[in-house]
């Protein structure tokens, strides 16, 4: 290697069980079928803004009020993000600063309620995420959270009973959305829950914020006080996190984030999160984002007619959970013979689900990542009979060798987009 100051080894160089570890991932990437619902492909300019030297510069604090000195261009980075995100999704007020949804989640907690304060939220098996109140999470343990869940026989959200709650316990916040509920959310509906308690309506859209960017799902804009998100999925970002408020709480939320729970932004990331909020303002994500439902309501009915059942008994968005503990599996087993095929999602619980969160019943996938390769509804029915055939061998590595062959052929005819900047 080079002593030469001026000489930039590259990562090869460097480092190449990194750089090789780097290029299996993105072989990989590109000779599966990534149907996890929380996965995607980022654009080639979001990855490039991620891997800028954007990321050598320190911001701690906001634009105009940093504690530390040459922040001017990269203000303007953080300002472009907040502009767009205000715009994109109708609020009035953008923090871009999170790191993940999950950071935005916890931001937002511990600036508009107390320790000890009582919240609802939606429990696991019934598609909530851990930060929904889960007690192995920091928001089961610092707050008092009250679960919610679905209704037993329908197996979506129970208002009524959810009203019951939220006036048995009056909860300062209530929290809507979730990261395994294939059903539109009633966020108009969750607000008069809210008021009716006088309770702050929190909409966590992570899963479903492409869509609603896109105009393919209701937006919890005007309903919600505060809504929160990650930035990959099916924005198609960088992995990272936001919120959006009402001005009434941009103050609070601020300060939930910096001071509160982090301290100096990535700015290359947010920097990846302007040109995402860029991209997802166009007539082509809008595309995008309708043809991501339709792909995932045509594979449900594909899945149904090959005798699978669908929780809830379909999907209205990008995601659908099937139940396959009708064919004798659990969830862990099903999505493991599913990779042996070349197909990856991932194993989750369902409705009251007697298995843990390490084994479920169900597995949990999506349309996201196989849209931006730009598969349509055939490739979905095509898809869908593969899933079927592979739980239905899933003891026979032979037979499932001979799917992923199938797949194969399938990701070359789509290909992934380029996934390395140049």
């Amino acid at each position: 290697m080079s002593t030469d100051a001026n000489f930039e080894p590259t990562l090869a160089e460097v480092d190449p069980q990194i750089a090789d570890i780097v290029s299996r991932e993105e072989s990989r990437q590109s000779s599966v079928l990534e149907m996890i619902p929380s996965e995607n492909y980022a654009s080639r300019a979001v990855i490039e803004s991620v891997g800028s030297v954007l990321t050598n510069k320190y911001a701690e604090g906001y634009p105009g009020a940093r504690y530390y000195q040459g922040n001017d261009i990269v203000d303007e980075a953080e300002n472009l993000a907040r502009d767009r995100a205000t715009a994109l999704f109708g609020m009035d007020h953008a923090n871009v600063q999170p790191h993940s949804g999950t950071q935005a989640n916890m931001a937002v907690y511990l600036g508009l309620i107390k320790p000890g304060d009582t919240v609802m939220g939606m429990q696991l098996d019934a598609g909530g995420h851990l930060t929904h109140g889960h007690s192995v999470n920091a928001s089961g343990k610092l707050y008092n959270f009250v679960s919610y869940g679905v209704d037993r026989e329908t197996e979506t959200i129970d208002y009524d009973a959810m009203l019951e709650l939220a006036k048995e316990h009056r909860p300062k916040l209530i929290v809507v959305g979730a990261t395994a509920y294939p059903r539109q959310i009633d966020f108009a509906r969750a607000r008069a829950i809210a008021d009716e308690v006088e309770a702050v309506l929190m909409a966590d859209m992570a899963h479903i914020a492409g869509l609603i960017a896109g105009g393919a799902h209701v937006s919890p804009a005007g309903h919600a006080q505060v809504v929160t998100t990650s930035t990959h999925k099916t924005l198609r970002g960088p992995r990272g996190g936001m919120v959006l408020c009402d001005q009434k709480y941009a103050r609070r939320v601020d300060r939930g984030v910096f001071p509160g729970s982090q301290g100096g932004p990535m700015m290359n990331v947010i920097a990846g999160k302007a040109v995402m909020l860029k991209e997802a303002a166009t007539p082509a994500f809008q595309e995008y984002a309708r043809q991501t439902v339709e792909n995932a309501q045509v594979l449900a009915q594909t899945l149904e007619d090959a005798g699978l059942r669908l929780v809830s008994g379909g999907t209205e968005t990008h995601l659908l959970l099937v139940d396959v503990t009708p064919l004798g599996l659990l969830g862990k087993v099903a999505a493991e013979a599913l990779e042996v095929a070349g197909i990856v999602t991932n194993y989750n619980t369902i409705p009251f689900d007697p298995q843990p969160p390490t084994i479920g019943s169900g597995v949990r996938m999506g349309t996201p990542a196989l849209t931006t390769r730009g598969m349509r509804a055939e490739e979905m029915k095509q898809v869908g009979g593969l899933i079927a055939r592979a739980l239905e061998v899933h003891q026979d590595e032979a037979a499932l060798v001979s799917i992923g062959a199938e797949v194969a052929e399938l990701c070359e005819a789509f290909p992934a987009p380029a996934l390395s900047p140049r």
